[in-house]
């Protein structure tokens, strides 16, 4: 057998990713089982950076292992609806939590502006800006006191 391909080391090298990583994607079933050498080391072609990478990308695109599994699998069997109707649903999802992160961020700039330094003693205050200020003065609250 003919020693063409990198080994473990050099392609988590060049992937920017480390070796149990490797071995989880294969586990997972993300890499193919790659060849081996008479000595039994681990000979992956060098189009196995390229897929490392792309996995790497979608993981960051917020992406779990299973849909890229998925994707990968899809993109096999050239299914690019797939990626276009899990890239509609991640977007949705990520503007979902970017909605959230924007009401949570503006909910800190106006404790800050309140003052609030006692987050119990701060609840019981007209002027204090977190959520569950209703919830301290008990049920019915926001439309008798007229509270957040």
């Amino acid at each position: 057998m003919t020693e063409s391909g990198l080994r473990s080391g050099q392609l988590a090298d060049a992937a920017g990713v480390n070796l149990q990583t490797l071995r989880y994607y294969e586990r997972r079933g993300l890499l193919a089982e790659p060849a081996r050498t008479l000595g039994g080391h681990r000979l992956y072609p060098p189009e196995t950076v390229t897929l490392l990478r792309v996995i790497k990308a979608a993981q960051r695109l917020g992406f779990t292992l299973d849909e890229i599994a998925d994707l990968l699998a899809a993109g096999r069997h050239h299914h690019e609806a797939t990626l276009q109707s899990r890239a509609r649903e991640k977007l949705a999802d990520v503007e979902a939590k970017i909605a959230d992160l924007t009401v949570i961020a503006e909910t800190l700039r106006s404790t800050l502006a309140a003052g609030c330094d006692d987050l119990v003693a701060c609840v019981h205050k007209p002027h204090c800006p977190l959520p569950f200020a209703d919830l301290a003065n008990g049920p019915g609250a926001t439309a008798a006191t007229g509270a957040r």
